[in-house]
């Protein structure tokens, strides 16, 4: 049972009750595609966001070679249009709008949405589907790049959403798509990423299923580190024979198949050792507070936020958690009630172990802690299992 990951409580509130929900991830015998139980409609969650994609500067760079790699590829150029669903705070699109490409980001969370604008890039505020690309393609043309970075996940109609993509796809554009790796969320025991704003977990299978009944073809994949592994995926309409299949796509899917991909006994043993990595970080914790260690944690993620609900770690663990986003500061995280403060903190506390929350984050993370003066305690990684990392 946890809170919704990213409703973080304000001080005037923390005398009030939270909702809980089961987190319950369940799989398809059929199709394999992995899914939540919808109990919050996504308006409860993406009309007014926290998450801000610019405080991570790896995500930055990342969008921005992307970009770079994109227009360089497939020719675009002044002539090209650009668009990307869940644009966020415009991390992507302005460096498009920077290369003098039309541009248009498409964002549900009007808070979020304004920082994008105030930036230079033309967002328009609403959850896409159907009848929204419709009108997208009416107002501003269809796309001949279409990019859709970690939102799949996030909609609860599968098949409204791909549809919408379909359609605003031009005739011969490219349609990227990225989203965690199923594949590695299970081989690494990646369970803190799976919470209430995602709605499905994709292998490259149920991926290339879902776009196929659109009438979207793969014709390229590549592995990414992102989010502790992720997928890649390059679409086209199958009318378009712009992109000949690279070999890649039939080497991933074989590669899923023979790691059991569509096998449910890959998702019993997956219960298994989560469990057990529960009762691992629990009994590191509780040998170093027995020590007198002062822990505190960094991030206040999604991820994090269901690492600390399932296991149960509270302000009995852990004193408090920085985080860069000002928006998280002077609030506390959901259902543990752990006070979240400026990285500044950190040169106070002297803290003798700093538990990275966000471990995906980790190189970043321990180059912005190592700068604190005379600070010579240790950081904990707790996803696959605890690993200590010398300051």
């Amino acid at each position: 049972m946890t809170p919704l990951c990213e409703a973080f409580v304000a001080p005037e509130d923390l005398n009030s009750m939270e909702p809980f929900y089961p987190l319950r991830p369940r799989v398809c015998h059929e199709c394999f595609l992995v899914q939540l139980d919808e109990y919050v409609a996504p308006k409860a969650i993406f009309t007014d966001y926290a998450y801000f994609s610019s405080y991570a500067d790896a995500w930055v760079e990342h969008a921005h070679t992307y970009v770079a790699t994109a227009v360089e590829r497939f020719g675009l150029d002044e002539h090209s249009f650009v668009a990307e669903v869940a644009s966020n705070d415009g991390y992507l699109l302005q460096h498009v709008v920077a290369a003098g490409i039309r541009a248009l980001g498409i964002e549900p969370a009007a808070n979020v949405a304004e920082v994008a604008v105030a930036n230079g890039v033309p967002t328009v505020v609403e959850f896409f589907g159907l009848d929204q690309a419709r009108a997208l393609v009416q107002a501003h043309g269809r796309a001949d790049l279409l990019v859709a970075n970690n939102v799949l996940a996030h909609t609860p109609d599968l098949d409204d959403f791909v549809a919408g993509l379909a359609v605003f796809l031009a005739e011969d554009g490219v349609l990227t798509l990225e989203f965690p790796n199923l594949m590695r969320l299970i081989a690494e025991d990646q369970f803190d990423t799976i919470y209430h704003e995602h709605f499905s977990y994709f292998s490259f299978l149920t991926v290339e299923r879902a776009l196929g009944m659109h009438d979207l073809v793969v014709f390229d994949v590549e592995e990414l580190s992102t989010h502790g592994g992720s997928l890649r995926v390059f679409a086209r309409h199958a009318t378009s024979d712009a992109h000949p299949v690279s070999h890649r796509v039939e080497e991933l899917r074989a590669r899923e198949q023979a790691e059991g991909v569509d096998d449910l006994d890959m998702y019993r043993a997956f219960a298994a050792r989560v469990r057990n990595a529960k009762r691992d970080l629990l009994q590191f914790l509780i040998a170093a507070k027995r020590e007198g260690k002062k822990i505190v944690a960094y991030g206040a993620a999604g991820k994090g936020n269901t690492l600390l609900n399932y296991c149960g770690i509270g302000t009995d663990f852990i004193d408090f958690v920085v985080d860069r986003n000002p928006h998280k500061h002077g609030k506390y995280t959901p259902g543990t009630r752990i006070p979240i403060c400026d990285p500044s903190a950190l040169r106070d506390a002297q803290p003798d172990v700093v538990l990275i929350l966000p471990w995906n984050l980790q190189d970043e993370i321990v180059r912005q802690v190592r700068e604190i003066h005379g600070w010579d305690g240790c950081f904990v990684v707790p996803i696959p299992s605890v690993k200590v990392v010398a300051s």
